[in-house]
């Protein structure tokens, strides 16, 4: 099965956890998802299927948008609630709209520290296999870009927010960074993925719903390959030129906008390559999926 699936990940499971699931019931075993998604939170997590998993490299920069919960009063050492605690108890002493001012530092680009507690790679370690086991976990500073942060509501300790993050950034880490700039600490509460990238709930499905699917089922509710990376124009070539591309020869296709990139199709739905433009119409395949 080629495609992209759209899962809504419940809470309590791994991302490893949900690719052993989607093997079981699609059959089928190449299987990657695009950017994790920590246990306890739930939403939106994209896996590639079987050849698709060559496009991940184009998937790199998705934005992505959460909503969830942050509690003040105590920091944790992995930045939420799954994590001990970090900081002795304190009280919260602002007000929703003292937190919505200490907010605006959470905007625009940042440099963000990632959590130690993370699968942030160093030296090709994951950062939380190097925690647990009490090593030194040397994380850097990356810039990142916070589109949209805001405190939506506050009912005691408990602060409900909305957030438009660029790949790449922690809302752990934004809840942690908050919680000391309040001066009581604050833990990341509750986490819910909305959208990644093009694709958000709606285009989803549930664990419950794929396992009382059959695979033929599965694979009629995968989005359709042209809405795939949308900003590559489509074409699709004859039989001949097909060949050609599968052999990692340039060839001439239909005109097509200016873009560096394009989708190649040799029939409607049958995604054959991505192909970089050389000059004009002349394009090179760089990822040919047979």
């Amino acid at each position: 099965m080629n495609g992209l699936l759209i899962l809504d990940k419940p809470s309590g499971l791994t991302s490893h956890d949900v690719v052993s699931i989607v093997r079981r019931a699609t059959g089928e075993r190449s299987i990657g998802h695009l950017g994790t998604l920590d246990p306890m939170a739930t939403g939106v997590l994209p896996l590639l299927l079987g050849k698709h998993t060559r496009l991940a490299q184009f998937f790199g920069k998705a934005e992505k948008r959460y909503t969830g919960s942050i509690r003040f009063g105590f920091a944790t050492d992995t930045f939420d609630a799954e994590g001990e605690p970090a900081s002795a108890p304190a009280a919260l002493t602002q007000s929703l709209e003292d937190l919505r001012a200490l907010a605006t530092r959470f905007s625009g680009q940042i440099d963000q520290v990632p959590p130690v507690y993370s699968a942030k790679k160093i030296n090709g370690v994951p950062a939380h296999k190097l925690a647990r086991a009490g090593k030194d976990v040397p994380v850097k500073p990356a810039r990142i870009t916070i589109h949209n942060f805001e405190l939506t509501s506050l009912d005691g300790d408990l602060a409900e927010f909305v957030m438009h993050v660029s790949a790449g950034g922690y809302v752990r880490s934004v809840a942690h960074e908050l919680g000391e700039a309040a001066g009581c600490g604050a833990h990341l509460a509750s986490l819910r993925r909305t959208q990644a990238g093009d694709f958000d709930l709606g285009h989803s499905i549930t664990v419950k719903e794929l396992k009382a699917l059959t695979p033929a089922e599965i694979e009629q509710r995968l989005p359709h390959p042209r809405t795939l990376l949308p900003e590559m124009p489509s074409v699709i070539v004859d039989e001949q030129t097909a060949g050609r591309i599968r052999n990692g020869m340039q060839v001439n296709v239909a005109e097509f906008s200016d873009a560096p990139l394009l989708k190649v199709f040799s029939s409607p739905r049958e995604l054959l390559a991505i192909a970089q433009r050389v000059a004009g119409t002349l394009v090179q395949p760089i990822v040919v999926m047979g």
